[in-house]
């Protein structure tokens, strides 16, 4: 049986215990950052010669040029067309699933006109040009790929360019067929800081982009960290954690495997059940000690448990919800008969899952949403990566010549209030200077 702790709501210093358990120390790491700055430094000073030779030297990959380490579309589609025929329907139906979601997403711009003829509203413009980085060489993950292009495309940003890390040329076939799936317009083989640079500062062949999505390493997290003003970026993300709440009547076995989903990510990821029923309770911990040997990644799973996970007894469900607000989970399952009912009681989650066939596993593939969810406690605040994301607001006023004299009039008062002449004045001189007979 894997070690978890076993901790109760009754018990003394319960609070501070369950601090302890979800507190995520995210200090950066000084020598990550000096490194990472110094990268940064070198790709905005020089561009494409700087790029080279960090490939060369980080990915073990030498080319004359950067129009090298390009992937074609022409590629891109192969890689698609030889896929698996499981495998490739699996990525289309996810997409068409992501896509079909994501296009409720999307704003319209809006106008209302006041009674006096001025006319105000909200103008909605997709970016220009987004940067997706993808994690490469033997990881695959095609999922991410989807998640975080398809809302991009969705919102019709103009030109959407990934970089993927090969090391020795390594290309896994399923995160390129994915970019052909997701329509991404260009993929360059580059990762690392020297990617997420030369996306935030462009370089002599690779355009300078408006926003950096993806997730990747704690370089390229301190890289994103570093250009952020430069460009905009979607979130720096902390280990994936999962939260279930469950009234005991769920299959043990399922609930044990829903922590595994989780905790196999890596040693830091989180995975907690709260339930009310302590006999519950124990049975997941057998289920969990029975299905452990045959994960492949048991050991990752294991010292993730034994590390931040819980298995915690609540007075009650409502009890439960508290602390899940507390918490504030990247995922949140509700296990639970009436998970509707119990929904209205959170304020505070990535995303949640509702019943006891709404696997996480779901979410994080195929059921539409996003999976790029704000994680250690930042659900307070943020959102999933969404079309929203890769859109821009800006306001529209036009105000008629009726409308010029009542504002006019207000504008100058408070602008005098702040002690801001030119601005009351340059309002004030289209009361003076106008006129009906002026055209």
């Amino acid at each position: 049986m894997p070690e978890i702790a076993r901790l109760s709501t009754v018990q003394a210093g319960f609070g501070e215990l369950l601090a302890k358990l979800i507190a995520f120390d995210s200090a950066l790491d000084g020598e990550v950052e000096r490194a990472v700055a110094a990268i940064c430094d070198d790709v905005r000073a020089r561009g494409d010669a700087a790029v080279l030779e960090y490939t060369e030297r980080l990915d073990r990959l030498k080319v004359a040029r950067v129009a090298d380490l390009e992937i074609s579309r022409r590629e891109l589609e192969k890689a698609r067309s030889r896929l698996e025929p499981g495998q490739r329907k699996a990525l289309e139906q996810a997409a068409a699933r992501i896509r079909r979601f994501h296009a409720r997403q999307r704003a319209t711009s809006w106008q209302f006109t006041e009674a006096d003829g001025t006319a105000l509203g909200q103008r909605i413009t997709p970016l220009e040009r987004a940067g997706l980085y993808v994690p490469g060489g033997k990881a695959a993950y095609p999922s991410s790929v989807l998640m975080n292009a398809l809302p991009a495309k969705v919102a019709g940003v103009g030109e959407l360019v990934m970089v993927v890390p090969t090391p020795s040329g390594e290309r896994n076939p399923l995160v390129l067929a994915a970019a052909a799936i997701a329509g991404v317009d260009r993929v360059l083989t580059i990762g690392g800081a020297q990617a997420i640079a030369a996306l935030a500062y462009g370089t002599q062949s690779i355009p300078q982009v408006d926003k950096i999505v993806g997730p990747g390493n704690a370089y390229v997290a301190a890289a994103k960290r570093r250009v952020f003003g430069t460009v905009g970026i979607d979130m720096i993300a902390g280990p994936s954690e999962i939260l279930i709440i469950c009234d005991g009547a769920t299959d043990p076995d399922w609930i044990a495997m829903d922590l595994f989903s989780q905790a196999e990510h890596d040693e830091s990821a989180q995975a907690i059940l709260l339930c009310p029923d302590a006999d519950f309770i124990e049975r997941v911990a057998t289920s969990a000690g029975k299905l452990l040997s045959a994960m492949p990644r048991r050991h990752v799973i294991a010292a993730s448990l034994a590390r931040r996970g819980a298995l915690i007894r609540t007075r009650s469900l409502e009890e439960a919800c508290d602390i899940a607000n507390r918490i504030a989970p990247e995922h949140l399952e509700l296990s639970v008969a009436e998970p509707r009912k119990w929904l209205k009681r959170i304020r505070h989650a990535g995303a949640i899952f509702l019943g006891r066939h709404t696997s996480e596993a779901l979410g994080d593939y195929c059921a539409g949403p996003n999976h790029v969810l704000p994680t250690s406690r930042t659900a307070r605040f943020s959102s999933p990566l969404g079309v929203y994301d890769f859109q821009k607001r800006s306001s529209v006023i036009s105000v008629s010549r009726k409308g010029a004299q009542s504002l006019g009039r207000l504008a100058a008062t408070l602008a005098r209030g702040e002690g801001l002449q030119a601005h009351a004045r340059s309002a004030e001189l289209r009361l003076e200077g106008d006129s009906e007979d002026k055209p």
